[in-house]
């Protein structure tokens, strides 16, 4: 099962609203999902980005990728840094 993380969309006509979803590749993109992660408010000036850093961490970690557009959006919030961080600290223990 190829686990990805991407953009499920929302909001009405020419107003996009996306959440951020875990989700098995082979599903639609505004189908069925694993766990919802967090949103994304691309309207909004200045845009709204809302993670949940432990679940985006865990599903990373448990091999999870995310699409080009969410790793963008990861790493605005810094969370592919952080995990990037404890990698190297685990290494150099």
């Amino acid at each position: 099962m190829a686990v990805k993380i991407r953009l499920k969309r929302m909001g009405a006509k020419k107003r996009p609203f996306y959440r951020i979803v875990v989700a098995d590749s082979r599903y639609p993109r505004d189908g069925r999902f694993i766990e919802e992660i967090g949103y994304y408010n691309p309207i909004e000036n200045p845009t709204v980005v809302k993670i949940d850093k432990d679940l985006a961490k865990k599903w990373i970690n448990n091999g999870a990728t995310p699409t080009d557009t969410v790793r963008n959006l990861l790493s605005k919030e810094g969370i592919l840094k952080e995990l990037h961080d404890e990698k190297m600290t685990k290494k150099s223990n």
